[in-house]
């Protein structure tokens, strides 16, 4: 099966009305019925999210929408996790960003690159599961460090205008060593809850049986919204499947296209 999916992917515009010689979306009104409620809703955001820490004037519309977004419009909701995400940004990046020496032992593995973006804009990350080792040195502390190095990063080449970026994850020699369910979760943790509707899509490939033994223990504490999208790729498929969504002149040379992969901190 060609890029199967962990559950049914959402079809985008899928009922169409004709009017005449135009075809128009019949979603166009509640698009812009759920536009109107979001500006609204972030506007309400604002003044109570300012009112409980002043530092919130600090970001953009755009960055509450995503968090009003990842709760469905609940505002009182939507207003505990950003209130959250500040306290944790305070004490964990308190620098304001991490540095390449903070994670100098996960930079050393050699496992997350970037390049090139989709057909939509969104850029495009590859991690590389098989390099992945237990930090024994910095342990899971550095790596939390690093995986917000690495979508801190990501997230600064996301074009004016777009929310999202694009992974990959190559799992080509994955096995028991690498292995770490401890920081998948805590990975899996800091991006639902500290980078809401950032992911717009990611790709699994290479994925050997023995993977699954660790998907099945991470598998429950993905939210719903994240695994609407996430693909597991057949091998056969591969380059078919990665087209449909990146230009050829866009994927990375190690999948058939002509763009060199180039390494996160060199982003």
């Amino acid at each position: 099966m060609e890029g199967k999916t962990v559950v049914d992917q959402q079809s985008e515009c899928s009922i169409y009305a004709k009017t005449g010689k135009k075809t128009e979306c019949a979603g166009v009104n509640n698009d812009h019925g759920r536009n109107q409620e979001e500006l609204k809703k972030t506007a309400q955001m604002r003044d109570l999210l300012e009112k409980h820490d002043p530092t919130s004037k600090d970001y953009d519309d755009q960055t509450i929408r995503r968090f009003l977004r990842a709760r469905d419009l609940d505002i009182d909701k939507a207003c505990a996790m950003f209130l959250k995400y500040l306290k944790w940004r305070k004490t964990f990046v308190p620098n304001g960003s991490i540095s390449v020496s903070d994670v100098e032992n996960e930079i050393a593995q050699n496992k997350m690159f970037m390049q090139g973006s989709d057909k939509i804009g969104r850029p495009i990350t590859i991690v590389f599961g098989g390099r992945h080792l237990c930090n024994k040195k910095g342990g899971v502390e550095e790596f939390k460090r690093f995986v917000v190095f690495g979508l801190d990063k990501v997230c600064s080449r996301i074009p004016q205008g777009q929310d999202k970026f694009v992974a990959i994850g190559d799992l080509q020699g994955w096995g028991y060593s690498c292995s770490d369910i401890r920081g998948y979760l805590a990975a899996l943790s800091i991006l639902q809850d500290y980078y809401p509707e950032r992911l717009g899509k990611l790709f699994i490939l290479h994925v050997p049986y023995v993977f699954m033994t660790a998907w099945k223990m991470v598998y429950p504490f993905i939210d719903e919204k994240t695994k609407q999208k996430i693909v597991f790729v057949e091998n056969k498929q591969l380059k078919s499947t990665l087209l449909k969504d990146i230009d050829e002149d866009q994927l990375p040379d190690i999948y058939g296209g002509n763009l060199k992969l180039v390494p996160i901190q060199d982003v």
